[in-house]
């Protein structure tokens, strides 16, 4: 690893073993996704023409933590989906650009849209009813009763994960994209509405699909709202009595770190910083606090990516977005976030991967996969033992780093520099930057039981605002090499290790790269 010296930081003391103040252990499928409901079919395919290389990627995370992710299908435009038997295809939308450019506003699903879920071996769903239409709308609500025989039958077997029944209702009476409550909509009308549907559902259920009914496979991820300060409050929603029929199995809230189009958002200011992911997720803990939940009802984020309004190009399909990724990953586990559902939509410019070719955009795997990938491997495989993720306090907001512990004992360490650094000039011209890179050499001090010899993993590329070359230990997961399958490349270093010295362990971290040291787990 050749990078010019920089400053070396002050031993960080690990402890033996997670303080009592640690988050509760990793969940299940802890690194899971939300892919917009639209775009469903793009990134599954059909039983006669499955999408192999999506399947692959999803794969590589099982094979790290034993796994698949869960996918949450849902977004803005479940709440646009009105179905249409008589449909060929699986979706039929119409774009309104004044609306969004991004994905369609008027959207019919067909039969066949059900069929995406035969494709996934292994995996669960979280499928999303309408609410925006069918909550004030007999188009709406007739989808709704339509629909549930179809994905009732579709989710059969181990597939249902949960449902859902709308996406983001907090936003209802103030979206950009057109509002469908009036101005005073307020949290028990929401509850009377969500209740009114899922009853519906639970009806609907018990003519087609009465196996699915009962305590542990019927049940909601809800409210599912933008945020934590919207029109809706979470707090008094559930309050007001969001889970009096006591079907909310996962308490579900979106996050992002900020607008694509929001002034001053910058890669090394907004996702490059520590700092400001602490602060995002600052109040989802305090309404997770507030909420006192009971432990059978996990707090996680059903969707959540960089920028909202998909993210913007040169940021969010950047490497510095797969370390922010890795940050932010790590740290939502850190405070008891219990899952993150990454979401991502065709052509999205924060999606971990583009599933099919496209005029706007080509086939591909895209960097903030590579952060995701790096997150599960720090988690690892959640066979082996109750893993805990506590945060190690840096002196800077460039940095972070964590400790993963399995049974009470440390095995891996996480350190990222996120300092950046611009393989071009200035990160926006063809001109390589002329400087040489920069890093900080990390030192730890870890407990007596630890290895000597430490094993070294790292999440690398040219530089922050790189939207190629990116591996993580050596692995391409690129679609041009094996569709998705790990390809080890010969020119990156791999099977690094440095020693454990009078009790310290030390490790050069590149500017925008990071390191994950293994102290002899698997």
């Amino acid at each position: 690893m050749v990078f010019a010296s920089g400053n070396t930081s002050t031993a960080v003391v690990v402890p033996s073993s997670p303080p009592t103040n640690a988050a509760l252990p990793i969940l299940e499928a802890f690194i899971s996704y939300s892919i917009e409901f639209v775009f469903f079919p793009d990134f599954a395919g059909t039983s006669v023409a499955p999408n192999t290389f999506s399947n692959n990627l999803l794969n590589n995370l099982g094979n790290l933590t034993g796994t698949k992710p869960h996918i949450r299908v849902g977004g803005n435009t479940q709440d646009y989906a009105l179905y249409n038997a008589s449909l060929k295809a699986a979706v039929n939308g119409t774009y309104n650009n004044a609306r969004s450019p991004d994905y369609p506003t008027t959207i019919y699903i067909g039969p066949s849209f059900f069929d995406s879920y035969n494709t996934f071996p292994d995996t669960k769903y979280v499928h999303g009813f309408n609410l925006g239409l069918g909550g004030n709308n007999s188009a709406g609500w007739q989808t709704l009763l339509d629909t549930v025989p179809l994905a009732c039958k579709a989710l059969g077997g181990d597939k249902l994960l949960w449902w859902e029944y709308g996406n983001e209702p907090d936003l209802f009476s103030t979206s950009a994209q057109g509002p469908v409550r009036p101005p005073g909509w307020h949290e028990s009308q929401y509850v009377a509405q969500w209740l009114n549907g899922t009853r519906a559902i639970s009806g609907q259920l018990e003519k087609y699909c009465p196996e699915l009914l009962g305590g542990e496979k019927y049940g909601y991820i809800a409210p599912s709202f933008a945020g934590t300060n919207s029109r809706l409050k979470p707090v008094l929603t559930w309050q007001d009595g969001l889970n009096v029929d006591g079907d909310v199995k996962i308490f579900s809230s979106h996050n992002y770190i900020g607008g694509a189009t929001q002034p001053g958002v910058t890669l090394q200011g907004t996702l490059m910083n520590h700092t400001k992911t602490v602060l995002s997720i600052a109040s989802q803990v305090n309404v997770s606090n507030h909420l006192s939940l009971p432990s059978s009802i996990p707090f996680i984020l059903g969707e959540t990516n960089s920028l909202y309004n998909q993210g913007k190009p040169g940021l969010s399909n950047s490497f510095g977005a797969a370390l922010w990724g890795l940050d932010f990953n790590l740290y939502c586990a850190a405070v008891g976030i219990r899952r993150v559902h990454m979401h991502m939509g065709t052509d999205y410019r924060y999606a971990a991967w583009q599933p099919v070719a496209t005029n706007k955009t080509s086939i591909g795997t895209k960097p903030p996969y590579y952060g995701q990938v790096a997150a599960a491997a720090v988690i690892g495989e959640l066979g082996r033992g109750e893993v805990k993720i506590v945060n190690l306090p840096l002196e800077g907001e460039l940095e972070s780093a964590y400790a993963a512990f399995v049974d009470g004992k440390l095995e891996k360490i996480a350190v990222i520099n996120m300092q950046s650094y611009n393989y071009t000039l200035n990160g926006t011209s063809a001109v390589r930057n002329p400087e040489r890179r920069k890093g900080k050499t990390y030192s730890f001090q870890v407990p007596r039981y630890c290895d000597r010899k430490v094993g070294v993993q790292r999440l690398l590329a040219n530089g922050s605002d790189a939207i190629t070359g990116v591996t993580w230990d050596g692995w391409s997961y690129n679609w041009e090499l094996e569709r998705g399958k790990p390809v080890r490349l010969w020119n990156i270093t791999v099977g690094e290790s440095v020693r454990r010295i009078g009790g310290v362990v030390s490790i050069e971290v590149p500017d925008s790269s990071a390191a994950v040291l293994g102290f002899g787990g698997k």
